[in-house]
């Protein structure tokens, strides 16, 4: 799991704040951590909600803690997470980021009793070019390349994520994509879907497979004046409003 003694980067911290029987799980994103979710977090907590946002494993550390991790520990921490908040409240409803939304689909597939899912920008779509160029670059000796955060249009807003990519638990994401895709016909409960069409890291078109695929019913918001981190961009407000307003209705 790789260096236990690394120091969590200030902000980074996991959140849990009991509240009513309602709980909402909350998940960031690939190479990021819990300050880009926090404010959403905290408007659950504010609302009344019981409240957990892991910080999942190798993130919110070093990009080397996270290179020896991979898609089976996120999803094992993310799984332990809702276990433990689900047998703590009667409801619950997931909230993922970009890779935290890939991460909210896998949990919806394996536990039909969610009360609804929430997706920003969610990663979820195999990127057979990327794999192809990734596992090129690892063949030719490469174990990291440029970081992919803070894709963020609002001025002097800065994402806090790595600078570098871990390029092996990247591999890992695509090939969880590949299971998941198939599956996510198996989801019936409601999604509420937000997503950037300036999004420069993951492609509306993931959005579009999701909307297309699952088998409940889906509400889609557009974040036309943010980037990638929508949470944490113009839009952040409209995302809090909105998934408030979806939390209480698919609970109620």
């Amino acid at each position: 799991m790789g260096d236990e003694m690394s120091e969590i980067l200030p902000g980074a911290e996991p959140m849990s704040a009991d509240g009513g029987p309602v709980g909402v799980l909350v998940i960031h994103g690939f190479t990021g951590n819990p300050s880009s979710m926090r404010p959403l977090a905290e408007a659950f907590v504010a609302a009344g909600y019981t409240v957990e946002m892991p910080l999942l494993p190798g993130h919110g550390t070093t990009a080397q803690d996270m290179a020896t991790t991979g898609w089976a520990d996120w999803s094992a921490a993310v799984d332990k997470t809702y276990a433990d908040l689900a047998g703590r409240v009667e409801r619950v409803v997931v909230v993922g980021l970009s890779m935290g939304g890939s991460l909210t689909c896998w949990l919806a597939i394996g536990h039909p009793e969610l009360a609804g899912i929430v997706c920003v920008n969610p990663a979820v779509a195999p990127q057979e070019e990327m794999k192809v160029g990734v596992a090129a670059l690892i063949d030719a000796g490469e174990e990291f390349m440029d970081g992919i955060g803070s894709d963020v249009a609002k001025e002097g807003v800065t994402e806090l994520s790595y600078d570098r990519t871990p390029l092996r638990p990247l591999l890992t994401m695509f090939d969880a994509s590949a299971e998941i895709v198939p599956q996510l016909g198996t989801i019936r409960c409601p999604l509420l879907l937000m997503n950037a069409p300036q999004d420069h890291v993951v492609p509306s078109s993931d959005s579009d497979l999701l909307a297309a695929s699952v088998s409940g019913p889906v509400e889609r918001v557009s974040l036309d004046r943010s980037y990638h981190v929508a949470t944490i961009d113009h839009d952040q407000d409209l995302i809090i409003d909105t998934a408030l307003e979806f939390v209480a209705r698919v609970t109620s």
